[in-house]
């Protein structure tokens, strides 16, 4: 799809079936993508709102069934005041709840709906090893840890509902110390010198088993353990194979900007930047609720000094 130049507000990078794109939302409120495919020339300027204030609230998700949620766009277009929200859509969103809905048993009717289907747990390396344990809709088993951007993944269990999959979760944190979150800009670091993929599977397989142990011997019902392995998209390969790749040197969620798109993974790409040779490693993640305005821009890079080692 060929996005116009103007301006938008950025949900941040999703991924599909047919591989990762930018969401986006016009001024009119309609949804629209930019696909980040190879050889996608991405060109923006970071939009400041009048207050100076860089991430702008998203606003709020109503959760209908299973399958369908329905963005609301913030009807101020208010700065976002925790994460990417402000404080009255935060009240308003459904979504919030999903993560403390086994302690609370709140939940509205479409929520209760999404929960009221098998979920999978998984645990999920990145590319300096980090691990994490994390959850994730029968509907969106893959695309979960695609989205994650996790290098070497492997499912767990399998529990009958989204209640039955967060205490799993809590219980994994605390008896095998796993987090239940990375920041995006560690993992997007991290491609910058991975290591061997070979260690990094081990890893995940040596917390995998452990995990499998502990859930083995738990007297909680609603739930299988599980051994199934996460195999991530082929352009991963082309992203942990780069030779000579740096961190991109300037803040993609500010200012200028104009990169080709080469490989992605989860929010992270591998980049080149006209009158560069070298590859760079960009945190898209960073467009996460900013104001985009698509058009002819360049990229003003600073001097690079190539690490000898």
């Amino acid at each position: 799809m060929t996005i116009a130049a103007g301006r938008y507000l950025s949900a941040g990078v999703s991924w599909d079936d047919a591989g990762p794109y930018l969401a986006l939302r016009a001024p009119e409120g309609t949804s629209r993508q930019v696909r980040l495919d190879a050889g996608t020339v991405l060109s923006y300027r970071i939009l400041p709102g009048d207050d100076g204030a860089l991430r702008h609230c998203l606003g709020s998700v109503k959760v209908q069934d299973r399958y369908t949620r329905i963005a609301e766009p913030c009807p101020v277009h208010s700065a976002a005041e925790r994460g990417y929200q402000c404080g009255s859509c935060f009240a308003r969103d459904d979504w919030r709840l999903v993560h403390n809905v086994h302690r609370s048993g709140i939940a509205p009717p479409g929520l209760k709906l999404y929960l009221d289907q098998p979920h999978w747990l998984y645990i999920a390396t990145f590319a300096d090893g980090t691990s994490k344990v994390g959850t994730a809709a029968d509907g969106r088993k893959r695309l979960r840890l695609v989205e994650q951007g996790a290098v070497a993944a492997r499912y767990v269990a399998r529990a009958d509902d989204g209640r039955v999959v967060r205490i799993l979760e809590d219980l994994v944190t605390a008896e095998a110390g796993l987090v239940q979150a990375v920041r995006a800009g560690t993992k997007a670091a991290a491609l910058a010198q991975p290591l061997a993929e070979a260690d990094l599977d081990r890893i995940n397989s040596r917390h995998a088993a452990r995990v499998r142990e502990l859930l083995t011997g738990l007297d909680i019902s609603g739930f299988a353990v599980e051994a199934e392995t996460f195999h991530r998209p082929d352009q991963a390969r082309a992203v942990l194979g780069a030779s000579g790749v740096v961190a991109y040197p300037l803040d993609p969620g500010t200012g200028e900007h104009a990169m080709a798109i080469e490989a992605m993974v989860g929010a992270a790409a591998l980049v080149t930047v006209e009158g560069s040779d070298t590859p760079f490693l960009a945190d898209l993640a960073r467009l996460k609720g900013r104001r985009l305005h698509l058009g002819s821009y360049s990229a003003r890079l600073p001097a690079l000094q190539t690490a000898l080692f």
